[in-house]
């Protein structure tokens, strides 16, 4: 089971991909995958809707991808986190590892334009993502 949410920028409602591929509809089970989804036992209802097979399916799959989740409360980032990719900024590996934050809104879909903050000259093109739930 995957997570993810479609529709409009601003407007997108949560869904799901079955094991089985299949695109799942899951505002039956949740207004949207937020905080309150998370520390609610959202994941346990939905998995349990989905095996279940109460979730209709999305026929058009070919909405927009939004972000992943809803409203993130903080992105927290760490940099240097590996000798290559110090090596290929060509700075030397640091004795602990840069924690720095992003803004929540910096959390977008697969497909969606990556925006330059106000000021803004450039952006680095890797991107790792990990999703801590708990």
């Amino acid at each position: 089971m995957r997570l993810c949410r479609i529709g409009e920028y601003g407007s997108e409602a949560p869904a799901v991909y079955s094991d089985d591929g299949r695109l799942l509809d899951a505002r039956s089970v949740t207004a949207d995958y937020d905080g309150a989804f998370f520390d609610g036992g959202g994941i346990e209802r939905l998995r349990e809707a989905v095996g279940a097979d109460r979730l209709p399916v999305i026929t058009d799959q070919q909405q927009r991808l939004g972000s992943p989740i809803a409203k993130p409360s903080k992105v927290v980032c760490v940099g240097l986190n590996y000798a290559a990719h110090a090596a290929e900024s060509g700075l030397e590996l640091p004795a602990e590892p840069p924690v720095f934050f992003k803004a929540p809104n910096a959390v977008v879909g697969p497909n969606d334009d990556v925006l330059l903050p106000v000021g803004g000259e450039k952006t680095d093109w890797e991107v790792e993502l990990a999703l801590v739930i708990g």
